[in-house]
């Protein structure tokens, strides 16, 4: 326990509670400020809880506190079975509940706080099922689900992103890392460019170079197809074997049949297959659709309400009620031949039944065979991987010899086993038919019973004999429990006695103990109480030397800055004064030279320039508003021409593509003879 309150006091003064506890002071505490703390730290954990317990109901804080630590997952120490006087001793505070939470909250706050801020988000809320019912408030719980387990796979991202060792600051120092390469390789590839551009035939030899990787690729890319190719011939070598082992193991397990029987199994695999075909396989796609129309129907149907499910009850009662009539009609009929039909359905639907029965235990029995078959064939390539050998010749012959002895043997204890059955069952029979002669007996027994007028004689006797045995033993357990019991007592006495001798010499030195503890508390509770005055005027001074210490640094601090400004703004002022000082030595100088470099000059040539300028391009603005409109005009005259030109050109080339072979082609100024 003193390990315990040390733990919490610590944890209590640290960060961020700083609570200046001491053993004393927090084992002093009244149940309301305990209570305080605890809520204090349960606020660290879940920011809600920031709440003073004296602002609300001990019932408020109780029921708070209680739903927190029960969604924390904390476990009373009692267990389950002692809820009540947890929710007790945490209504009034009791140091013996309060101190073991706080202990086990300040152990694991990181992982509380995490647990708090999930729960927040992925505790679900009670939804009554009747309020489901209404489609709005379903879509929106639904909603809702998917929200949280979004929030779910999310988490999960963040905390596998937090584990996988990757932090903002390196991903920032590698990309300007990058950054740098990049800047550096540009360059490189700059200067590269140049010295090469100094080279004749540059180009030729860069598309050499562009033709030379692009072959080593190409290179590359062929080994790597030819590596890729290996590796299939390799498995096709594989395959291969196992093919021509299966072709073997089929060649000798065939040479022994007859075309008769090869014929006969082709011929029962056609019609088992064309049975599946043509009639179970499209009975079972007929019945998948039937089922998947019906789901269909059913999901596009809005939901029903209990008066909607009522009537459709109501309605399922009168439909039955009408089968069954119509089925008592029939058999009131009792017609002969429908009877003789009926028992030819029946035998028809018995034979469907037993061959779609045979026709899946054969289909199961092809699959099991098919799956052996592919685990042999994998064992046998894996043993000749493995450099082993099948057993074949003679080995396999005493292997199926072995095999045989083992079977006879095998169907010997079956054989023993069915004679025990059939033993079994005679035996059982034998039972059944001494219990009905028995009942018969008893029966026979009650009616005479009854003819003579002592009904129940027997049974009043077998009861009497059964309670007297009953009573017998129940005796016979009473004499070895009063053995018992005496002999427990005797024992106990004894140990009572050896106790008291042990424990006389302790009882005294307790009463010695006792009486000092009576003498020494007075003065405990004289140096306690000097203790706690001498504390509080201690805590009192060194608050208000804090406080002086506090104003003294505060007003340091504001001396200080006060300094600095005052500094700064004289230097700023000398350097000002020093520039004017040199300014006007400079404007009082007699020297042309020399006062061309002082600041008025500059700025008052520089404004005279800016002067020029803006003349110069108010006249340039000015000429280009008056001469925007003829400039115009002959743009749109030039742009005419132009079109004109060009309609000419095509009319001409027209004019030329059509003339005949020999024809003179007259232009102003200027015959042409076509050829």
């Amino acid at each position: 326990m003193s390990e315990q309150l040390k733990f919490i006091v610590e944890q209590l003064n640290k960060e961020p509670f700083k609570k200046n506890f001491n053993l004393i002071t927090f084992d002093s505490l009244e149940p309301v400020q305990l209570l305080q703390t605890l809520s204090d730290v349960l606020a660290e954990i879940d920011p809600k809880q920031a709440i003073d317990i004296r602002e609300e109901l001990p019932e408020q804080t109780t029921k708070r506190m209680f739903t927190l630590l029960g969604m924390l997952k904390y476990k009373p120490s009692g267990g389950m079975s002692e809820v009540s006087s947890f929710r007790q001793g945490l209504v009034s505070g009791s140091k013996p509940v309060v101190h073991p939470i706080l202990h086990w909250l300040l152990q694991r706050i990181p992982e509380l706080k995490k647990r708090a801020y999930l729960a927040r988000f992925l505790v679900k809320l009670e939804v009554p099922a009747e309020f489901l019912q209404d489609d709005v408030i379903a879509e929106t719980y639904h909603q809702y689900e998917e929200l949280v387990e979004g929030f779910k796979n999310i988490h999960k991202e963040c905390e596998q992103l937090k584990s996988s060792g990757f932090s903002t600051a390196e991903i920032r120092r590698d990309i300007v890392a990058m950054e740098e390469e990049k800047d550096q390789l540009i360059k490189r590839v700059e200067r590269l460019r140049k010295r090469v551009e100094a080279v004749s035939n540059h180009q030729r030899m860069l598309d050499l170079a562009r033709q030379l990787r692009v072959e080593k690729e190409r290179e590359e890319s062929l080994a790597h197809q030819k590596q890729e190719q290996k590796n299939q011939l390799f498995q096709a070598e594989q395959r291969l074997q196992r093919c021509q082992i299966q072709l073997k193991d089929l060649q000798q397990a065939a040479a022994d049949e007859k075309p008769e029987s090869l014929m006969k199994r082709l011929e029962e695999d056609i019609k088992f297959n064309s049975y599946m075909v043509s009639e179970k396989l499209p009975r079972e796609l007929e019945n998948m659709r039937k089922v998947v129309q019906y789901l269909q129907k059913v999901a596009s149907e809005p939901a029903m309400g209990q008066a909607e499910l009522r009537e459709l009850e109501d309605k399922i009662r009168e439909t039955n009620t009408e089968i069954n009539h119509l089925i008592e009609k029939r058999m009131m009929r009792n017609d002969p031949m429908d009877d003789k039909l009926s028992l030819f359905r029946q035998q028809a639907a018995i034979i469907v039944r037993k061959k779609e029965t045979k026709v899946e235990e054969l289909q199961e029995a092809r699959e099991e065979l098919a799956a052996v078959e592919r685990e042999l064939n994998m064992k046998s390539s894996q043993a000749q991987e493995r450099g082993g050998e099948l057993i074949r010749g003679d080995e396999f012959k005493r292997y199926v010899a072995k095999m045989r002895g083992k079977s006879s043997t095998y169907k010997k204890k079956r054989q023993e086993i069915a004679e025990l059955k059939a033993e079994y069952g005679v035996l059982q029979r034998t039972e059944e038919i001494l219990r009905e002669r028995h009942t018969a007996g008893q029966q026979q027994l009650q009616s005479l019973e009854a003819q003579r007028g002592i009904s129940g004689y027997s049974d009043t006797q077998e009861e009497l004999e059964r309670v007297s045995a009953i009573k017998s033993e129940l005796d016979e357990m009473k004499g070895r429990t009063l053995d018992d019991m005496s002999e427990m007592v005797k024992k106990l006495n004894s140990v009572i006695a050896e106790k008291k001798s042990a424990l006389s010499p302790l009882i005294k030195d307790l009463r010695a103990l006792r009486q000092e503890h009576a003498e020494l508390a007075p003065e405990y509770e004289e140096k306690k109480a000097q203790y706690e005055t001498c504390a509080a005027g201690l805590e009192s001074n060194r608050s208000k030397l804090e406080q002086e210490v506090r104003t003294l640094r505060e007003e340091t601090a504001q001396e200080e800055s006060r300094y600095h400004h005052i500094n700064c703004t004289r230097e700023i002022i000398e350097s000002q004064i020093q520039r004017a000082a040199e300014q006007s030595k400079i404007s009082q100088s007699m020297d042309v030279q020399v006062r061309r470099t002082a600041l008025r000059e500059k700025y008052i040539a520089n404004t005279a320039e800016q002067e020029s300028l803006g003349k110069v391009l108010r006249q340039q603005v000015k000429q280009v508003r008056e001469n925007q409109e003829p400039n115009m005009r002959q743009m749109k005259m030039w742009k005419d021409l132009e079109t004109l030109l060009e309609c000419k050109k095509q009319c001409y080339l027209k004019a030329q593509s059509q003339a005949p072979i020999g024809h003179v082609i007259q232009d102003v100024g200027k015959d042409m003879l076509v050829l």
